[in-house]
Formats: structure tokens, sequence, C-alpha cells
């Protein structure tokens, strides 16, 4: 008898078991949401640092406390935007370019750009962002050696603006070598064959920002530079001259691509032409840009170019010394600099401040008057 009560005990707890099993399987604890992350609340400050950046490059104490209320969109947001293609309303308006020109003056004068990129997609947006209007045009030369996923993103983004491109033909950019050169030389090829009207073409690298509105721009070049190419630089000082006397073959090392000397001189330059040494960074006339690509003199330069080191600090203002080309500063300086750059490493040594005009170069968005960068940028020199 006392087996049997066992045996109804156990089949008691064995059904009550069961029982709690069914319930619990038909009404199963919800699951917690997982939690979304949390971001500070941002204030964007604009889209053109004008009065901020310049408070913040001529040192006002107010202007770092102001900052502090501004941020620049979170970079996963930039990057959600560019890897769900195919809806380029969402990202003209998520991301705030500019749709319609801001004023009659800035309507009736287009700009061009060129941009040269191969990594940091976040700042290459914030870049073109900072600079778009439509009714500028815009060739973007990435470098051939950007990964697929950098490529397919910035397709998916000039995708969405009918006066920005890829140039049509693209470089494995090195540094100091001529192929940073020829980058710009493919750009300028396709924007003088587009279809847009354009007055001045300006240069930029993916890690630039700009310092001065669209409109400033054009008052600057209008004023000082009216129909005048701007390439600063000075005749090839005695130091500089290494550089265009021997010749420089490119080496490629685990990956980083530059350009080495070896101890062939050169042939002297082509037409007798006095070499100068200026920035990698211009504005220039469309004239001047149509001379460059059907001048024998610019088809020559170049040719005698691609085996010097850093091409692109003698080819321009080269040849806009020459009296009869279009727009040219014969008797220039290095004045009408366009950028603003300071390098963290020669802070406090080689420089006291930042100069320029137009854009400020490094790896940091967000600019101080104490603006540094790494020094590490593969094409923004």
């Amino acid at each position: 008898m006392s087996q049997l009560r066992a045996t109804k005990s156990g089949l008691t707890v064995c059904a009550v078991i069961c029982i709690f099993i069914f319930f619990y399987l038909r009404n199963p604890t919800p699951a917690e949401p997982e939690e979304e992350p949390v971001y500070p609340e941002v204030v964007e400050c604009g889209f053109y640092p004008d009065e901020l950046c310049s408070a913040l490059f001529e040192g006002k104490g107010v202007a770092l406390q102001i900052a502090k209320f501004c941020k620049i969109p979170h970079k996963s947001k930039i990057h959600a935007h560019l890897h769900t293609p195919g809806n380029c309303s969402r990202i003209s308006h998520g991301l705030h370019f500019i749709t319609r020109p801001l004023s009659a003056e800035e309507g009736n004068f287009s700009l061009a750009y060129i941009i040269t990129i191969h990594k940091e997609l976040a700042m290459f947006v914030q870049l073109l962002r900072a600079i778009y209007v439509p009714q500028n045009v815009y060739c973007i030369h990435v470098d051939e050696k950007a990964p697929k996923k950098f490529k397919t993103a910035v397709q998916t983004l000039v995708n969405c603006f009918e006066n920005v491109f890829i140039s049509s033909k693209r470089e494995k950019v090195a540094y100091a070598g001529f192929t940073r050169l020829q980058a710009d030389i493919n750009c300028m090829k396709d924007l003088v064959h587009s279809k847009f009207q354009w007055n001045y073409v300006i240069n930029l690298c993916g890690q630039d920002f700009p310092i001065k509105t669209n409109k400033e721009i054009i008052h600057y070049i209008r004023s000082k530079w009216n129909d005048k190419n701007i390439t600063p630089g000075v005749i090839q000082p005695p130091h500089i001259k290494s550089k265009t006397s021997q010749s420089h073959l490119k080496s490629i090392p685990e990956g980083n691509t530059y350009a080495s000397p070896n101890n062939r001189f050169k042939d002297k330059p082509p037409h007798n032409l006095t070499i100068y040494f200026g920035s990698a960074y211009y504005v220039l006339t469309r004239k001047f840009v149509e001379f460059i690509l059907t001048d024998i003199r610019a088809k020559d330069m170049l040719q005698w170019s691609k085996d010097i080191h850093s091409p692109e600090q003698h080819y321009w203002v080269t040849l806009n010394r020459l009296k009869d080309a279009p727009g040219a500063t014969p008797n220039a300086g290095w004045e009408g600099d366009v950028r603003a750059i300071k390098w963290k490493s020669e802070e406090g040594n080689a420089h006291d401040g930042c100069k320029g005009h137009f854009y400020s170069c490094g790896k940091e968005i967000t600019r101080q008057k104490t603006q540094a960068t790494t020094g590490d940028t593969q094409q923004c020199t």
C-alpha cells in the first residue's frame, strides 16, 4: 500500500510539472528588447563653419564655449545612409545637402571641384556637404587601391547628384609620385567635356574642410584674382632642385605606395622652361585648364614630370608663370595661398599660426586655432 501511495505521489508531482511546462511554453516570458545606443543630444551649427570657424581661428575664447554645443553628424549615421542605397531623397535630406543656389550672384558663378580621396568616408561626405551647391560641379577621384566597400559607398552618394561624378579614369596614387598629378589631369579632362559650365576649378583632398562659404570664395576670386590663376610658388630654391634633377622611380613596399629616388639625372626641362616650386593646390580658370590639356609645352612638361619627385608641386606653378598662358601670373610669389595647414609635428617650431583663405587640411574636422594633423595623409600634401 505504501508503495502505491508513493507511486501516486510521484504521478501527481509529474503532472504538476507537466502542466507548468505547458503553460510556460504557451506564454513565454517576453524577451527584453535590446537597448538602443544612446547618443548625446547634438546641435548642428550650420553647414558652413563661417562665423564660428573665424572666431576659432582668431582665438576668441567664446568660440570654444559655443563649439561645445555643436557637433558634426555621427559617422554611423553617414555610413547608414550610404550603405542602404536606393533612396536619394533620404540621402540628400538626411545629410542636409543644399538644394538651391543661396543667392543670384552664386547661381551665376559656378565653380568646379576636383577631390582626390582614398579613405575616411565620413570625412569626405562632410567635406562634400560643406562645399556642395547645385550650380557647381564636382569630380571625385577615388584611388584605385581603395577598398571595394569604400568605392561602392562613394558611388552610392554621387549617383544621387547630377553634378557630382567619379572620374572616368582612376589611378593607383603614389605619394609624391606622378599619379597624384595625373589624377587631377584625369578630372580636368572630364570637367572640360562635361555638360556643366564653370568659371574656376579648385582641387582638394579628402581631408580638407572649408573655412569660407561659397559666396566668400567667389568674392575673393573676383576681387583679387579676376580671370587670373592662383598657383602660389617661387623659382625653384637650391635645396629643392634635386627633386627635378634626378629621376624618381615608384616603389611599392608592403602595401604603401610612394616614389623613391634613383641616381639617373634627368634631361633639362622641355622648351627651356624655368621650373618653379609651389603648392600642389590651386584655383585655375577654365581657359587655363583648356590650355593645360592642349598646349604642346604643357603636354611635354607633363611627360617630363613623370619621374620627378612631387611633380604636382612644380607643374601648375611653372605653367602659370608663362606670360602667354591664359590667366597667367608671371610675377606672382606665394601670395594667394588657398589652404591653411598646421602639421602637428612642426607645431611651435616651423610655424606660428594658420594662414590661407579657403581650406584647412587635416584629419580632424573640428578646427581650432591650434589645428593639427598627424601628417599621414597620403594624398593631402
